[in-house]
């Protein structure tokens, strides 16, 4: 069964003190293997079998879908003419007016790791705006189980004019000159470059295919104020799904050899600790952001939240309560023991 790793930190620490604070929150966590349902294609077969064959130009396309929470490949054509007398006939049909889906396309051409493809993320007007952000969120892990090297050209359509053949030879004309984007082409730069600008709120909730500002809890928000004042040292906060608040989780009190225990295996948590620690012989105290993730333990819908609510909720704590977070830790599988470099 493979695994799909997925692994990030942000703004890491060096020298000592971040060597040490890295290590604390790694100590003994190893991530599950995760689980790809391949059901729709051929059974009992690893993903990374059918991505090979495909590397080695067995299929022309392979369309790929989130279906209880698993990464599915739900449809598959082998080559019968060249890559542009195929390409309408195998991709159009597949694309349906109310659901995201990723499509990968074979090009008969090749480069030093073996045939070259197209990644096509669709995304219709008409489907709602968490599908869109369930699938924004996992386009990177299906590039990456694939095989970046492999890609040489991403589409994302909105209308099957954006992701028809017309619309690809529009795509790599605008590649290469100044010429005007799609709407699709635009909506896309627009995902990558803007920032979200908006208040943290005890009351409302604010959406965007960016990114979510749930409304955080007065009791969390307090917390976070006694976490600014040195009266606590440790604050914990979880979203609430089903309520989609913001919540207190855990305030105890919380030193850095402490922090495995404080991290849950089956959930995902904001977590802000009071780091204190020397630095060329001053005594500083400073704020740690951690966001912790165990994997595919957690449901995609949970991840898909977790990852959209946190630099919102950053980013309000920033404007609204000066919380001044000097470090931002990233923790997601795999884990390594601290040993490993």
């Amino acid at each position: 069964m493979t695994q799909l790793p997925v692994s990030a930190w942000e703004d890491q620490g060096k020298g000592k003190q971040g060597r040490e604070l890295k290590a604390a929150v790694l100590i003994g966590c190893r991530p599950p293997a995760a689980k790809i349902d391949l059901s729709a294609t051929e059974a009992n077969e690893d993903v990374t079998d059918v991505f090979a064959r495909a590397r080695n130009g067995q299929y022309r396309l392979l369309k790929i879908d989130i279906e209880n929470e698993y990464l599915t490949v739900t449809s598959s054509r082998q080559p019968e003419e060249s890559w542009d007398q195929d390409y309408d006939s195998f991709v159009l049909p597949l694309l349906e007016d109310k659901q995201p889906t990723y499509i990968l396309y074979r090009l008969d051409s090749q480069n030093a790791q073996g045939y070259e493809w197209i990644f096509i993320a669709w995304s219709p007007d008409q489907s709602h705006v968490r599908p869109k952000m369930l699938y924004a969120a996992t386009r990177a892990t299906v590039k990456k189980e694939f095989g970046g090297g492999h890609i040489k050209d991403e589409i994302f359509g909105t209308v099957k004019d954006d992701v028809s053949l017309s619309g690809y030879k529009k795509h790599l004309i605008s590649q290469s000159s100044p010429a005007p984007l799609t709407s699709a082409e635009e909506e896309l730069r627009q995902i990558k470059i803007n920032e979200i600008q908006t208040d943290i709120s005890v009351d409302t909730k604010h959406q965007t295919l960016q990114g979510i500002a749930f409304p955080i809890d007065r009791e969390a928000f307090q917390a976070l104020e006694d976490l600014k004042m040195r009266k606590l040292n440790y604050v914990q906060l979880q979203i609430d799904i089903k309520n989609e608040r913001i919540v207190l989780a855990n305030t105890a009190e919380t030193e850095v050899k402490d922090l495995p225990k404080r991290i849950p295996n089956d959930a995902a948590r904001y977590h802000f600790f009071l780091y204190k620690h020397s630095h060329e012989g001053d005594y500083l105290e400073s704020i740690v952001f951690l966001y912790s993730m165990p994997g595919y333990s957690c449901s995609i819908r949970e991840r898909m939240l977790y990852s959209s609510c946190k630099s919102p909720l950053l980013e309000g704590l920033e404007k609204q309560l000066q919380l001044e977070v000097v470090k931002k830790v990233h923790y997601l599988p795999p884990f390594f023991p601290p040993h490993e470099p």
